[in-house]
């Protein structure tokens, strides 16, 4: 039985060899044509595929709450709060550099004496390998609330991260960090 369905399988593969190598067409029977000839006779580039880094919160900036004047940690006097939840990024390289295209997920919350409208949420990127800073900005990202809404999600996006891509740039301990800025406004560096 064994001996048959083995003839029989290798009768098919051989009509079907036989059939390809007869066919009219310039593809040689799988009917790919001049196009596919012509894009097989180019010289292929090879790519290299840049190590991506990963996006991490800052767990100590991943909420920011601004209160009213002299009302430091008064829910009554809370304007608004904001956090920051799931993060992607994608990656592009050339010889030179890796460009990062952050993305993050966030909430805005207002509190007992929130304002409605256009709010201006300080988030800072940064890209750290181990000690080293690669890449350090702080982006005033506007996210408007609208009237009498408790609350409002938005998307944070950051297309244009840019750390060399050679020695000296990412690495596999290479992160970004992502949250809100804690302190005074500090001078970019990019």
């Amino acid at each position: 039985m064994f001996g048959k369905v083995s003839r029989a399988l290798v009768s098919i593969s051989l009509l079907a060899v036989v059939t390809g190598c007869n066919s009219s067409s310039e593809g040689g029977g799988l009917g790919l044509g001049r196009q596919a000839s012509a894009e097989a006779q180019q010289p292929a580039t090879p790519v290299v595929q840049a190590f991506c880094p990963p996006v991490v919160m800052r767990e100590e900036a991943a909420f920011h709450r601004v209160y009213a004047r002299g009302g430091q940690d008064d829910p009554q006097k809370l304007l608004y709060q904001a956090s920051l939840a799931d993060a992607t990024r994608a990656c592009t390289a050339n010889e030179a550099t890796l460009t990062i295209n952050v993305v993050a997920q966030g909430r805005l919350v207002t509190g007992a004496a929130g304002p409605s409208g256009p709010i201006s949420l300080p988030i800072r990127v940064d890209v750290v390998d181990g000690d080293n800073v690669l890449y350090s900005q702080v982006v005033n990202f506007k996210v408007d609330l609208p009237p009498g809404a408790p609350s409002t999600q938005f998307v944070f996006a950051k297309p244009d991260v840019t750390i060399p891509n050679a020695a000296g740039g990412a690495s596999r301990f290479t992160r970004v960090r992502l949250g809100f800025e804690t302190g005074p406004a500090k001078k970019a560096r990019s």
